[in-house]
């Protein structure tokens, strides 16, 4: 059934039905949606499965139903009313009836942005709050004092002002801070779910600013939060602490790549800086060590998929070495090992790259030349009488020797690209 005639289907038993929320956004900025949500007003839950029999209910406090409307597979929710009444998402009393309005819905939303409804017969907007104009503005802004009754909205917040390039209004911010306390006890898959969308963003680093402006950093992420305020050496990090330092380094890295796993890998890579005694300052020994440590203890609190672990672990623990590699063993071992990580040397190049202000490391600018050079040795060219360890070893010890060919062979080699002002 085509949207029209769902449209008009619902409008001749006395309801009407709206596009609501991100696709509404998405619209007016003119970007394709990727989904379609759809509001209905005016009629009962008893009447939409009399007209519709085969949507399927998915909704259990309140009324959402899933069916094809076109060639997709949409959500229709019934409008609805909600009045905190406990702790958390899940502490709602929830209200819906024929009688509620699409404003009355709209009202309950988190920011202004995603509370206006498109009617689709009538094609024309509801837009009670002004999420057009902050839309035009590019700021954030609460639709309501109901904000804060979910404290996710606050991450929610912080996640559109990193995917959108968003200004977060003044009062907003004062509505986000107010989530701190519940915010501390929301099960972390819904923490995880929203930092997975805020590293999709072009620049994920206004995901943290947002948070830390808001003064929620340390309450959702204390261990990045710890970043702030430990000096580096002003001679190798001109762009300040190692809070500062991170984020130019994952929006660096974002430019390389779109993969979660490599972002994530670049968030922590100097994550253990946070947990530098002060009287080193501003030198920061050890934090390779410390920062594998905290990945752990973090992949266990917000249960990480395995490879952002892995991942994560990598770059914490190597991100040093491979400006420091010249004997061949080393970085053929460098190399053999980043092959079975989920970083690959692509994203581990990237954030390396990204960590040096640019400047790449000999043995990951030439690595697709020395791999190439290492899978040449096979294992049938070995001695027949070699087995096991000792054929290990022998496969080991050519291909160190076809990368040792190679760096004594420079003109085969590309020569790393100097950072400007840091030759």
């Amino acid at each position: 059934m085509d949207e029209i005639k769902f449209a008009r289907k619902i409008k001749d038993a006395g309801g009407e039905i709206y596009l609501v929320g991100g696709c509404v956004r998405d619209r007016l900025l003119g970007k394709k949606p990727n989904d379609k949500d759809y509001l209905l007003c005016g009629i009962s839950e008893d009447v939409f499965i009399q007209l519709f029999p085969r949507a399927v209910k998915v909704g259990k406090s309140f009324p959402v139903y899933l069916m094809y409307v076109g060639a997709k597979r949409c959500e229709i929710a019934f409008a609805r009313t909600e009045r905190k009444t406990g702790q958390g998402y899940t502490g709602f009393s929830v209200d819906y009836n024929p009688h509620i309005t699409v404003e009355e819905d709209l009202y309950r939303r988190d920011l202004t942005i995603n509370s206006m409804a498109y009617s689709v017969l009538e094609r024309k907007l509801t837009d009670p709050f002004g999420g057009r104009r902050d839309l035009k503005n590019k700021i954030l802004r609460a639709t309501s004092e109901h904000f804060s009754e979910d404290p996710v909205r606050a991450l929610r917040t912080a996640r559109f002002a990193a995917q959108l390039d968003f200004a977060v209004s003044h009062k907003t911010l004062k509505m986000m801070a107010s989530c701190a306390r519940e915010l501390a006890n929301e099960p972390k898959p819904r923490i995880l779910s929203e930092l997975e969308k805020a590293l999709s963003a072009q620049r994920p680093s206004i995901f943290f600013l947002t948070l830390k402006q808001a003064g929620l950093l340390n309450t959702v992420f204390p261990e990045i939060a710890a970043l702030s305020g430990k000096s580096q050496p002003a001679a190798y990090h001109p762009e300040g602490d190692a809070f500062q330092h991170t984020m130019m380094v994952l929006d660096e890295a974002a430019k390389e790549t779109k993969r979660p796993e490599v972002r994530f890998g670049a968030l922590m890579h100097d994550i253990g800086k946070g947990r530098t005694p002060e009287e080193m300052l501003p030198h920061h020994l050890g934090h390779e060590q410390r920062g594998v440590e905290i990945i752990q203890e973090l992949a266990k609190k917000f249960e990480l998929p395995k490879k952002w672990r892995m991942a994560a672990e990598f770059a914490a623990a190597e991100h040093m070495r491979p400006a420091r590699l010249k004997q061949p063993a080393k970085i053929v071992d460098l190399l053999v090992r980043l092959q079975k990580n989920p970083l690959g040397i692509e994203g581990f190049s990237a954030i390396v790259k990204a960590d040096n202000h640019g400047e790449n490391a000999e043995c990951l600018v030439n690595a697709d030349k020395y791999i190439e050079a290492m899978k040449k040795i096979k294992a049938e060219n070995a001695p027949k009488d070699l087995k096991g360890t000792k054929l290990a070893d022998w496969i080991k010890q050519k291909q160190i020797e076809a990368v040792k060919q190679l760096t004594a062979d420079s003109k085969n080699l590309r020569q790393p690209e100097a950072a400007e002002g840091l030759a």
